[in-house]
Formats: structure tokens, C-alpha cells, sequence
């Protein structure tokens, strides 16, 4: 099994539980335990130096996540990506895009338009820079704004747990995705913005629509061109 790189210190969880939990989330959403790849318990145990309980509660808790899956005669291990949990990933976001950016159109103010339109603006020069990985927290950070806009807290928390999968599955399959997407998401992005401050509701389905699926086209192509002995992911990870 991989190493697991360095946690927050344990004393910021209050139990062994919390610390071996947050501990392999973690490792798993940068995809430093790779898709497929074994959760051993006594394994994992060892490394973060406590006994195989919290381990193997931390490990039920990310199966109910989706995060860590079951195999027979193998045991626990990360789940897989593939082309089903692309689609999957694309489809929830897409509706919890739409349902954040027409409520931000309605109810977002002026200050918050404008702090909008300046993170297009940054990423417009990542991109010119050719600067992947900051183009990517940009992204994720524009998309977290319009759900804060929305003043939908729970909304709010399931948009986190979904780009918490996106930022997984970028990292593990798609860096050359990205470099090749940024311009057209971009100009996407400045069609969803353009929309929510002019309180454009009824232009929203439609950008947003657009906005994941041309995504998620991009990502699926990127997966059929692999070499079937390549799949499920290119094994490029950020």
C-alpha cells in the first residue's frame, strides 16, 4: 500500500476515529492512495500508529461516502474511477450548478458580482500563463463563490463534496484535459457570469447545461482514446 503523506496534527480531531478518517480522505481525494489500490488495515494501522479499530470505523465511514468500496477475496479498497462515475460526478453537478446560479442571480449583491468577475479574470490569466493547477482552485473556488451567493447552506455543502470527486478524478485521470478545455470553459464561465449579474435567470439553464456536459464530453473522449490496458484512468496524476 502507498504511504500516506503527513496529517494535520492530530491534536485538530477529537478522536482516533476523526484523525484516521480525515487522515485517508484525504490521501484518497489527491489521489495519493490511488483508485483500486488495497486498504490494508493492519497496514494502514501501523503508519498512522494506532490500533486497527478507528482504521477499520474510518474506512466503514468512506464506504458510506462512495470513497472506499469492498471487493470479494480482496477486501477494502479505493474505489475505481471510470466512465459510469464520470457521468455520475457531471449529472449531480450540473443540477447543483443550475440550482446556485439562478439563486445567486436573484439574490446576490452588487460586492459579490463584482468579486465574481474578478476571479474570471484571474483565471483568464492562469491560463494565459499556462498555470494548470491554479486555473483548477481558481475553478473550484468560482463555483464555490456562486453556491455561497445562493445562501443555501446545505447547497452549499453538497457543491463542496462534489468538487471534492472533481478535484479527485482531475488529479487521477485528466491533467492534459484541462490545458486543452481552460479556453472554451472560460468562455463559459464569463457567459455564466455575464447571467447572474445581469439577474438573466432564464439564460442559466441552458449556459449551465452547456457548461457541464461540454465537460464531461471532454473528459469521456479522453477516456476512449486511452488503450483498453490503460483504463479506467491514464494514470497521470497531478
Amino acid at each position: 500500500m502507498s504511504p500516506m503523506p503527513a496529517a494535520d496534527a492530530r491534536a485538530s480531531h477529537r478522536t482516533k476515529q476523526e484523525f484516521v478518517y480525515h487522515t485517508i480522505r484525504r490521501a484518497i481525494l489527491r489521489c495519493d492512495l490511488q483508485p483500486g489500490e488495497r486498504l490494508v488495515i493492519e497496514d494502514i494501522a501501523q503508519q498512522l500508529k494506532v490500533s486497527s479499530i478507528p482504521v477499520r470505523e474510518a474506512l466503514q465511514l468512506l464506504q458510506s461516502e462512495g470513497l472506499v468500496v469492498t471487493v470479494p477475496h480482496v477486501g477494502a479498497t479505493v474505489a475505481p474511477l471510470s466512465r459510469e462515475s464520470i457521468i455520475d460526478l457531471f449529472t449531480i453537478m450540473e443540477g447543483l450548478q443550475l440550482v446556485a446560479a439562478r439563486t445567486a442571480a436573484e439574490r446576490g449583491a452588487p460586492d459579490e458580482f463584482r468579486a465574481l468577475e474578478q476571479l474570471v479574470v484571474d483565471m483568464d490569466r492562469a491560463v494565459t500563463g499556462g498555470r494548470l493547477e491554479d486555473w483548477s482552485e481558481l475553478n473550484t473556488e468560482f463555483h464555490l463563490a456562486i453556491a455561497r451567493m445562493a445562501r443555501l447552506p446545505l447547497l452549499l455543502q453538497m457543491t463542496e463534496q462534489v468538487f471534492d470527486r472533481w478535484d479527485r478524478t482531475r488529479r487521477y485521470f485528466f491533467r492534459c484535459v484541462l490545458s486543452q478545455r481552460m479556453p472554451n470553459a472560460q468562455a463559459e464561465h464569463r457567459a455564466i457570469v455575464s447571467a447572474i449579474t445581469r439577474r438573466a435567470v432564464d439564460e442559466l439553464p441552458a449556459l449551465m447545461r452547456d457548461h457541464n456536459q461540454n465537460a464531461m464530453r471532454a473528459y469521456l473522449a479522453h477516456l476512449d482514446a486511452q488503450p483498453a490496458g490503460r483504463r479506467p484512468g491514464s494514470g497521470d496524476a497531478a
